[in-house]
């Protein structure tokens, strides 16, 4: 198979929310025109697709995931003439778009909902779950602990209580309604027939899931194979990626063991225990996930990432580790979010220090999968604790060091746009950047580039390579005669890794971004130092994976 029939494997995703990215009309929200102009930015940095965060009409009490109407955009954003225009603009740039489903509940002000509320017998009733008391499990499974009380609330209309799995605001579908999961394939086929390429599932455990007062939870997958194959009728080329914070081994419960459920997953397993590395660097958790994450079908992928949108979740690292991660990277309780996670952008987290961002996008762009950035990462986007909950990291992008950032020309910006001293608009902004060749931006763009052309890295298969290095992860990819060979040092000190490569040509290592090439000694081993936080990808062999070594003619003076 091409690896162009399957887009998404070598994708570079970039994770935006319209609200905040670039207002045209002066009132202060970010808009699909403002969107459209900043496409080019987004395809010379080298994204390929782009996930937008929810766009559609919402009381926005949930950062839009409150919707009101599946079918329209928010009016604060544009019409539906402004987004056919804008995805016009990226297939012209050759951008891909997906988009948010937010199926797993609506807002209460919803007119399926209202609808519900009026009596027992409407035909929106069942769409949602209801209980004449409050079950006393009420407190159980509560998602944002210290926002929320109870994942049930009383409807004075309708005289009942409802399930809410996230806020009361928020009304659960009942996706186990045949009504409902039709609705969801015509909301998926509105977008698709509009161009987008696919859909970002929120909290999927949840969605699959049977809900309702005392009843046994179980979970429905089928459901996921009714999505793909809907998917599939309409749009060949159109993908699922989801958001399932489960344990490594029930991911092929969701990719489906044949791969004919969802295609993609974002790899919780191997974020947090990411962090865990580069906090502590005992890379040994790390390992362990990826090759817990190894086994998943052909046409399925992970989906690699640092930070969202949301905070950084470590509920599944151990206490002690978790601790220890707070310790490094959010050690007051304002950083922290929810007794299990830290709040806090990327570059505040890793203390602004170069080195240690270099480090962490290369693993991004490294690790086995497909990466995902957060927009603003890419310049060391700061964030704001004075807003609440998740709020302050989703600040307007900043684009220049004029008024408002260049976000908007309007008095007043949706968000505060990050004013401090060090990571305030007028020292990180686009513009700025653009002109310094050592920039993060330039940086990001440069090892960008490379990764796409580096298809080792999502298609082949890996290995782990010991090092008797402490803290040094090394990863071998195979593909197609070709390997690429990957060490990152998540220790404060240098360390000399001893790297047996165990391939035909591993004599030669050439360095895929400077000029640090390797030739093995006699016993066929290379030692390789590396200075805290140094990162190397090494092409095994050759300069290029279209040549072979018989292609190369390199002199005792370019290997060292």
């Amino acid at each position: 198979m091409s690896i162009d029939d399957l887009w998404y494997k070598n994708a570079v995703i970039y994770c935006l929310d319209v609200e905040k990215y670039q207002d045209t009309n002066g009132d202060g929200i970010g808009d699909f025109e403002g969107l459209s102009r900043r496409l080019d930015y987004l395809a010379g940095l080298g994204a390929t697709c782009i996930w937008l965060q929810p766009f559609y009409t919402s009381p926005n009490r949930d950062n839009g995931y409150d919707v009101t109407d599946y079918y329209n955009v928010h009016e604060k954003h544009g019409s539906l003439g402004d987004f056919v225009n804008f995805m016009n603009r990226a297939e012209a740039l050759g951008l891909r778009v997906i988009v948010d489903l937010v199926v797993n509940h609506s807002s209460i002000d919803c007119r399926w909902f209202r609808e519900a509320r009026e009596s027992r017998t409407s035909p929106y009733r069942d769409w949602y779950i209801w209980a004449d008391e409050r079950p006393k499990d009420h407190r159980e499974g509560i998602v944002f602990p210290g926002e929320q009380t109870s994942t049930w609330a009383f409807d004075r209309k309708a005289g009942q209580y409802y399930f809410h799995r996230f806020y009361d605001h928020q009304a659960d579908f009942n996706t186990w309604n045949p009504y409902v999961r039709a609705e969801i394939q015509r909301i998926m086929g509105f977008w698709l027939q509009l161009g987008v390429s696919g859909f970002r599932m929120d909290a999927v455990p949840f969605l699959i899931e049977r809900k309702g007062a005392n009843i046994e939870h179980t979970q429905d997958f089928a459901l996921l194979k009714e999505m793909r194959d809907f998917l599939q009728w309409r749009s060949q080329h159109a993908i699922l990626l989801a958001e399932a914070n489960v344990p490594p081994d029930e991911s092929l419960d969701y990719f489906g063991e044949e791969g004919d459920r969802l295609q993609m997953m974002l790899n919780f397993p191997v974020n947090q225990r990411l962090f865990y590395a580069l906090a502590t660097a005992d890379i040994e958790p790390l390992v362990w996930a990826l090759e817990q994450t190894r086994r998943r079908p052909a046409r399925a992928q992970w989906v690699q990432f640092l930070r969202s949108h949301d905070e950084l979740d470590l509920g599944r690292l151990t206490k002690e580790q978790r601790e220890k991660v707070f310790d490094a990277f959010g050690p007051t309780r304002r950083e922290q979010l929810y007794d299990r996670g830290i709040r806090r952008r990327l570059t505040p987290m890793l203390h602004n220090d170069r080195r240690h961002l270099e480090l962490a996008f290369s693993l991004l762009f490294s690790l086995p999968g497909t990466p995902m950035m957060q927009y603003g990462d890419e310049i060391g986007i700061g964030d704001d604790l004075r807003l609440p909950e998740r709020e302050c990291a989703r600040t307007p992008m900043q684009w220049t060091s004029d008024r408002h950032a260049g976000f908007t020309n309007g008095r007043r910006p949706v968000r505060p746009v990050i004013h401090d001293k060090v990571y305030g608009y007028e020292r990180v902004n686009v513009a700025d950047q653009r002109r310094d060749p050592d920039s993060m931006l330039n940086w990001t763009e440069r090892v960008i580039r490379m990764r796409k052309e580096c298809p080792e890295i999502s298609w082949g298969d890996f290995e782990i390579i010991r090092t008797a290095a402490p803290g040094v992860l090394a990863i071998r990819y195979d593909w197609r005669n070709t390997s690429l060979l990957t060490l990152h040092n998540f220790a404060k000190s240098a360390q000399t890794a001893r790297v047996n490569v165990g391939r035909e040509r591993g004599d030669v290592l050439v360095d895929v971004f400077n000029g640090h090439h390797s030739r093995s000694q006699n016993d066929g081993v290379h030692r390789l130092r590396l200075e805290p936080y140094a990162w190397r990808w090494f092409r095994v062999g050759a300069a290029d994976n279209t040549l072979h070594l018989s292609d190369l003619v390199m002199t005792d003076s370019q290997v060292k």
